[in-house]
């Protein structure tokens, strides 16, 4: 008998267990990586939880840091339009994402993003037809290629309660027409009310189905029992289970059929030759994890013990006679004569010791973290210079610059491949829509709305045979219409005719805060600039200090043509009034 998708996904889901070889001397297992991350983040031993053994997280509290250090916004993606005759869709544009990527919780998109990038080392993200793409979590994977997960099959695991699986009909899975060798009726009669967690079967309140999604190349066979073995092609099938009277695992295909198009994408965080995910974010604290828990752990022993109170006494027959359990305060003990009684001292001695091996591990954990002090929000020690702190959290927020760059990347590369296609598809239709206006906006909109009409109301003077106003006319005019335009307030409805943007190329730019150039540093920066204008305000006249003043900007990092109007406005020299001299009388010439 030919082996079957079934068959395919017990011997995987088996393998998936046991880890593979990176290089010599380093194993490696894709689910003991996941398995531990989540434990450790959620202050749980991987031998289980128990309440006698204290766990210090230092985990979550740096994964927070990487979150909103490596994280950004949806305002942080700017679309445009490639075409400099048409600059005013890139505002209508711009405008619709902004409604488009709230109604879709595309910000919610890029959180999950975040943090399983910076968890796991990973993120793999799912096109989703029709809304935002899909962040796939980690935990769900049955099994998958630990050395490369997109090279080859890999199968993510659902749990559908009814509600869920009969919405799944649109799909078309449980069609006899899709591949199905069973209906959803007949899956959900046959599913039972428990969950698998972990390794663990759970009861539940509700029935939930347990369903296999499974992408990869395969022989022709798995779709067609007289198929070819040998040729292959890249499918997907949606499998499912149940439990026969015998304890027997029956197999049913919801839906089985070709995939034309590849669905996933996936971003590593340092990526690690040889494996499926990257370097994790709570990977790279595992070892200092361990070992502050270690000494937690037996500093704990040693409060245990010293929190004892032993005595010790030279007279055999005290414990016999007294039982200090019991006694009151000011009790007198009877002591055989030249007998004594006192405490054992067992104050914990070796304490400090635990607790500077704790303070160099937490140490180690932000260097490995790149969480230093400035970056954890610390105060800093007394007498640190202002800029040199700025300079040390600079520092600190470099290599998590370099991390969010690569998502910023593969955010954009996800627009481009899926996000814009669908927009461009809803856009052609034309759209009417309220959006929030800054005032920038509202003056640039109020201007050109104004200059058209000025321009339409001359065409149709000259037209009439009237005469054109003139310019103060035309002045009084785009002053009244502007006052009324800016008294609608700042929410406009705007409306993207149909067709409009048809033969329009739309692009994505991801301007990452903080990716482009140091906000802080840039700051700095203009602050100097400022104060130097405004000092002496006519610095810039002289044509070597104007020379000067551009080669500083360029050498900031800054374009002096940012700046040209400061030097195209620069006061006029002032003309020196020349005071007549008075006539001085001539001295006479004395008569001959």
């Amino acid at each position: 008998m030919e082996p079957s998708i079934y068959d395919f996904i017990k011997e995987e889901e088996a393998g998936y267990e046991l880890p593979v070889q990176i290089i010599d001397g380093y194993e490696w297992s894709m689910k003991n990586h996941i398995k531990t991350t989540v434990l450790y983040k959620n202050s749980q031993f991987t031998t289980g939880k128990d309440d006698n053994k204290p766990f210090k997280n230092i985990i979550r509290p740096i994964l927070n840091l990487q979150y909103r250090a490596e994280g950004f916004d949806v305002k942080d993606i700017e679309l445009f339009i490639n075409s400099k005759d048409e600059y005013y869709k890139s505002f209508l544009i711009k405008k619709y994402h902004e409604k488009w990527a709230r109604e879709n919780g595309i910000d919610t998109f890029i959180d999950q993003l975040v943090e399983s990038y910076v968890d796991f080392g990973g993120a793999l993200v799912k096109n989703v037809k029709g809304v935002r793409p899909e962040v796939v979590p980690l935990q769900s994977i049955a099994f998958a290629d630990q050395t490369d997960l997109l090279s080859g099959p890999f199968a993510i695991k659902h749990y559908y309660n009814p509600a869920q699986l009969l919405e799944m009909e649109d799909l078309g899975w449980g069609k006899q027409s899709s591949g199905a060798t069973g209906t959803l009726q007949d899956v959900i009669y046959l599913s039972s009310a428990y969950k698998k967690v972990g390794d663990e079967q759970v009861k539940t309140t509700g029935k939930y189905i347990e369903v296999y999604e499974v992408h990869g190349n395969f022989p022709l066979s798995y779709l067609d029992p007289e198929g070819s073995t040998e040729k292959y092609s890249n499918q997907l099938h949606i499998c499912t289970f149940y439990i026969d009277d015998k304890g027997k695992r029956n197999w049913i295909t919801l839906f089985a059929g070709p995939e034309r198009k590849p669905v996933f994408k996936l971003v590593l965080r340092d990526e690690i030759y040889g494996r499926a995910l990257g370097l994790g974010g709570a990977e790279e604290l595992f070892e200092p994890q361990v070992w502050i828990n270690y000494d937690q752990i037996r500093m704990k022993q040693m409060l245990d013990e010293a929190a004892k109170i032993i005595y010790k006494t030279t007279d055999d027959a005290i414990a016999a006679r007294n039982n200090t359990r019991n006694m009151s305060t000011g009790e007198i003990l009877s002591l055989a004569e030249g007998k004594d009684i006192g405490q054992v001292d067992n104050y914990p001695r070796n304490v400090a010791v635990f607790e500077k091996n704790v303070s160099d591990w937490e140490a180690h954990a932000q260097m490995m973290g790149s969480a230093n002090d400035a970056i954890m929000g610390e105060s800093p020690t007394s007498g640190t210079p202002f800029k040199l702190q700025e300079l040390v959290t600079a520092e600190g927020h470099s290599i998590h610059e370099y991390r969010k760059g690569k998502l910023a990347t593969f955010v954009e590369e996800i627009y481009r491949d899926w996000i814009l296609p669908q927009l461009g598809t809803e856009i052609t239709k034309g759209k009417e829509f309220i959006s929030e206006l800054s005032l920038e906006e509202l003056q640039s909109v109020s201007q050109s709305m104004i200059d058209n009409m000025v321009a339409d109301n001359d065409k149709e003077a000259v037209l009439s045979g009237k005469v054109i106003p003139d310019d103060a006319t035309k002045e009084a005019f785009k002053q009244k219409t502007r006052e009324e335009f800016m008294k609608g307030g700042s929410k406009r409805f705007l409306k993207i005719l149909d067709g409009e943007f048809k033969e329009s190329e739309i692009d994505v730019y991801a301007n990452v805060a903080g990716k482009q150039k140091n906000m802080a540093a840039m700051t700095d920066k203009l602050v100097n600039i400022f104060r130097t204008v405004v000092a002496s305000p006519d610095v810039l006249s002289n044509p070597s200090m104007a020379k000067l003043f551009n080669e500083i900007l360029e050498s900031s990092g800054l374009s002096p043509m940012d700046f040209g109007s400061l030097q195209a406005n620069k006061p006029e020299p002032q003309q020196i009034q020349v005071q007549p001299q008075p006539v001085q009388p001539q001295p006479q010439q004395p008569l001959v």
